[in-house]
Order: structure tokens, then C-alpha cells, then sequence
């Protein structure tokens, strides 16, 4: 929980209750950022740099398959945006939303290989406050900058946003990465209601989501408990299989074999079906 002590916590729940301060306390903890995008004369062509904090794994022509533009939210904030070719016959383009404590850079070499093995596209975007995107990260703003990048997305051609923007907007599937219940039940496991005051309902508003649903959640998540995602599964309306890794943290689930294979089969062979 970011480190935050029991007294800390009992402040900024109770002193007064302020939803934005709270999930910028507990939720947000953008990097220092790892790339940079840099625009030609013209206005209409973003350069990707990549630091050496990256961890970039591939070659320049990997990198050139990589897209980058800044698209503007509801909230006036400009963000970042990347779309990542990965397949040339790829059906899907799977819209990601990152970790919280990530950006772009960080995650453009992870891309790449997820892409390529489960034939999918990536499209990503940093949240505001993340990388090179304007603003301050709080829920609010969590909110309108995915909704920009389903737009632009959509226009041009990513947990708790994902639910948020899948409640209001038809798409094909949604995929849940070890996600959370809401804020409250996190900070206290033992909350049974949503507060006026919770950050990140998910809970409910899961069971609005018309879409097929996958949930992949490890069973020893030390930051995010395995209840959450047992509860989000049984409150969805079109629940697939999920995918419960035995053994596996909060970190680590996509170092699981059955993490791909579990994602591979459904991009494939279930979607199709569905």
C-alpha cells in the first residue's frame, strides 16, 4: 500500500475523505520518465527516443514498427499514445493499460513480444501525470485518458480504466490483469459496502460490462488479494474461463507459462466463437 502507515491511512480516509487524494496516494506512482517523443516540422510525425531505463530488448526494426502520437482528453490533458504492429494478419488490437508504476518506455519491448506471440496489435497510452503526458494522475483523469485512447484508437486506426470504459462502450473482450474490488477494500479488506468516498468502484460496475470477460489473477497476489478477482468473476454477466496461476504474486503472473497460452487460446480460438 505504498508504504503508507496505519495513521497515515486513518488520515487520508477519515480527514476528511477525499477520493482524488486518496487513489493519488495509494494508486499513482509514475517513474521518472524513460522516453521521449519528439514531433518533425510538419506536426504530424512523433519520434519515439527510449533511455537506457527502457530495458528496450529489440532491434531498430522493431522499433519502427511502433507508432507514436499525443491525443488530448476530456480533461484537457495530453497524453501519449503508442500503437504497436506486431502481426501483420493480426485480427485483434488489444487495448493495454499499464501498471502504475510504469510508462510507455517501460513497456514498449513487453509489448512487442506479447503481440507477436498472441497475434494481437497492441495500443497503449500513459496515463496523465506518466511518461510524456500532461497533468496529474487522479481518478478522474484515469478515466478521460482512456477514453481518448479508445478514440483515438478507433479514429487513427489501456485494470480500473478497462472496467470503467468497458461498462460504457461495447468491445470485444475484456482481459483483467490480478485487478481490484475497489480502493476501500483493498486499503481494508474487511470493507463489505462501496462508500460515497471509495476510489476505483470496480465492483460494481463489472456486472454492466456486456463483453466477454477473462480474469487472471495469482493466488498468492501480495498486493492486490485473490478474493478481488474471485469477486470480480462472479459479478460478470459473460465470464469466460479464468485464469487462477497457482503460486503466482502481483508481479510475476506473466513469467507463467499459462499466462500466454491462456491468452493465446482466447484471442484465437474463443473469441471467434463467442
Amino acid at each position: 500500500m505504498n508504504n503508507l502507515s496505519f495513521s497515515e491511512l486513518c488520515c487520508l480516509f477519515c480527514c476528511p475523505p477525499c477520493p482524488g487524494k486518496i487513489a493519488s496516494k495509494l494508486a499513482f506512482l509514475p517513474p521518472d520518465p524513460t522516453y521521449t517523443l519528439m514531433c518533425d516540422e510538419s506536426g504530424s510525425r512523433w519520434t519515439l527516443h527510449l533511455s537506457e531505463r527502457a530495458d528496450w530488448q529489440y532491434s531498430s526494426r522493431e522499433k519502427d514498427a511502433i507508432e507514436c502520437f499525443m491525443t488530448r482528453t476530456s480533461k484537457g490533458n495530453r497524453i501519449a499514445c503508442m500503437f504497436v504492429r506486431c502481426s501483420p494478419n493480426a485480427k485483434y488490437t488489444l487495448l493495454f493499460s499499464h501498471g502504475n508504476a510504469v510508462d510507455l518506455g517501460q513497456m514498449s519491448s513487453f509489448y512487442i513480444g506479447l503481440g507477436s506471440r498472441i497475434n494481437c496489435n497492441i495500443f497503449s497510452y500513459d496515463y496523465s501525470g506518466y511518461g510524456a503526458s500532461s497533468g496529474k494522475p487522479t481518478e478522474k483523469n484515469l478515466y478521460a485518458d482512456i477514453e481518448a485512447a479508445w478514440l483515438a484508437l478507433r479514429t487513427s486506426i489501456g485494470t480500473v480504466p478497462s472496467v470503467d470504459l468497458a461498462a460504457r462502450y461495447e468491445s470485444a473482450a475484456v482481459i483483467l490483469h490480478s485487478p481490484l474490488t475497489s480502493g476501500m477494500r483493498v486499503a481494508f479488506p474487511d470493507t463489505k459496502k462501496t462508500y460515497c468516498f471509495d476510489a476505483f468502484p470496480n465492483i460494481d460496475k463489472i456486472s454492466k460490462i456486456t463483453s466477454p470477460v477473462l480474469i487472471i489473477h495469482g493466488t498468492e497476489d501480495e498486493v492486490i488479494d485473490f478474493s478481488h478477482g474471485l469477486a470480480l468473476f462472479e459479478r460478470c454477466q459473460r465470464p469466460v474461463e479464468p485464469l487462477w496461476v497457482e503460486g503466482a504474486g502481483h508481479n510475476d503472473v506473466e513469467l507463467y507459462g499459462q499466462y500466454l497460452e491462456r491468452l493465446k487460446q482466447f484471442v484465437s480460438q474463443e473469441l471467434v466463437n463467442l
